[in-house]
């Protein structure tokens, strides 16, 4: 009998032993990244990005449906606000990023030629000549939805900048404005289908960045329209597959997008629910998701990826926003950050001549 209990009491010991050793093997240990930080001396080397190509007219990408030879004119003809940096939408967030960079560094380099430039850029008469396309027979879809969506973080920016030049510059864009909030008034409705790719028709971003415009100008009327539309896409989705992230040339994370964007329309603990069902790794301490690595920066499809890694870092740190039990998803963040921040200065044009945006709006949503 005696050697009966020693032989539980032993197997109970090796037992906790093992137990104790699965508990230590459970330990990850996290790489704690740097704090990436939008300062003066970044934004004086970002600037430059914009700079460089904003009047910029060729090489170009008009992505231009041609109905008769009236319609074959250069690219200033047809956009003379935003013709440079290879396509329309990347002037458009060029110009933003200078605004962006103006509101917050009101000493940056060459302040007064940046400001002349955008007055240039953004004249009334420009602004008049930019509706004419957008009127067009064949266009009236042009840069649906990811150039409107930067549009309108254009006109957001403006709106927030306490400026006489912002001021100019707000009034006018106004028209364009004015025109895209309409054409997302009467395309959402339409929508029958959510677009999840990673490139720029994608529904959540364009969404996410339209809301932020319509309840930063009390626009009721487009907010009431994004959050019912984001409800009828995305309430009753699950298992997000994020593994599947990123495909060979994404720059925004179909996953993550979608989950920002419900972090805007929905109330703080709805979303808690939701975000448990959709992707319930992210609440994992040890959560992690490889940066998306580039093989040629010269490749203007394979630098899209430095592209993903700063808009998942936004994405991962809106998420995280007001939540503490997902601070751990800003630490991801950085390193997304970090992998591509030092590349894009001096680089390809391939990549340069939009992914100062990106780089900035990342920088951006890094909690001052």
């Amino acid at each position: 009998m005696k050697s009966y209990y020693l032989l539980i009491f032993a197997l109970l010991i090796l037992n906790c032993n093992e137990v104790k050793n699965e508990s230590h093997e459970s330990i990850v240990e996290v790489e704690t990244a740097s704090i990436p930080v939008l300062n003066l001396e970044e934004a004086n080397r970002l600037a430059q990005l914009p700079l460089h190509c904003m009047n910029t007219e060729y090489p170009n990408k008009l992505n231009q449906t041609i109905g008769s030879n009236a319609d074959l004119k250069s690219p200033k003809e047809l956009h003379p606000a935003f013709y440079g940096c290879f396509d329309w939408h990347s002037a458009v967030h060029g110009h933003w990023s200078l605004v962006s960079l103006l509101k917050q560094f009101p000493d940056i380099d060459g302040k007064a030629d940046i400001e002349q430039k955008l007055l240039q850029n953004i004249s009334k008469e420009n602004i008049e000549l930019e509706l004419l396309y957008f009127e067009g027979q064949y266009n009236k879809s042009f840069e649906r939805t990811y150039g409107w969506a930067w549009l309108l973080k254009l006109a957001e920016e403006l709106h927030t900048w306490d400026d006489d030049v912002a001021r100019e510059l707000e009034s006018n864009l106004q028209p364009m404005t004015d025109l895209i909030v309409n054409k997302y008034l009467e395309f959402l409705p339409k929508l029958n289908y959510p677009i999840r790719v990673g490139e720029h028709p994608n529904t959540a971003f364009g969404l996410s960045f339209a809301y932020d415009y319509a309840t930063t100008v009390d626009n009721e009327q487009l907010a009431t329209l994004i959050e019912e539309r984001a409800m009828d896409f995305y309430s009753k989705d699950e298992g997000c597959p994020l593994e599947w992230e990123p495909s060979g040339f994404d720059f925004l994370s179909p996953c993550l997008e979608e989950a920002a964007l419900m972090k805007r329309v929905l109330e703080l603990e709805d979303f808690k629910v939701w975000i448990t069902e959709f992707l319930p790794e992210l609440s994992q301490k040890d959560f992690d998701i490889a940066v998306g690595e580039v093989s040629d920066r010269t490749d203007g499809k394979l630098v899209h990826l430095d592209g993903v890694n700063f808009s998942r870092a936004w994405s991962l740190k809106y998420i995280a926003k007001d939540l503490p039990e997902y601070n751990h998803l800003k630490n991801l963040a950085n390193m997304h950050i970090n992998y591509s921040l030092p590349s894009i200065v001096g680089d390809s044009y391939e990549g340069g001549h939009w992914l100062g945006s990106f780089a900035i709006y990342a920088l951006n949503s890094i909690e001052k």
